[in-house]
């Protein structure tokens, strides 16, 4: 039983790692900031959750699958956040956006929408 954990665990890291290897070739062939955090953090989420699965299959249910989960809970709240704090700050301060990128105008009232 214990060589059918190995093998799930190790395929979960394989996939996960090579899902991250997308997300820096994303980082490479793009060319503007929105552009490559879009590529960044759609995969690093799922990299991330599949490389730690991995290590929660390959350790067993315990005290350090629960730490590891707990990981991957906190990864799955900061990723997006963070994600959209950054592409506001790209908006915000960009003089290039409109030139690369459709954004639509809103009216502003005291502060972002």
């Amino acid at each position: 039983m214990e060589w059918v954990r190995l093998i799930i665990g190790s395929i979960c890291i394989v996939c996960g790692l090579l899902i991250a290897l997308i997300a820096a070739f994303g980082l490479f062939k793009f060319k503007f900031a929105l552009n490559r955090m879009h590529a960044a953090a759609m995969t690093d989420t799922l990299g991330i959750l599949m490389v730690l699965l991995g290590l929660i299959v390959m350790r067993g249910f315990c005290f350090d699958s629960l730490k590891l989960a707990l990981i991957i809970l906190f990864f799955w709240f900061a990723s997006p956040v963070s994600s959209h704090l950054l592409a506001g700050m790209e908006v915000e301060i960009s003089d290039r956006l409109k030139d690369n990128c459709e954004v639509e105008e809103t009216e502003r009232k005291g502060g972002r929408q």
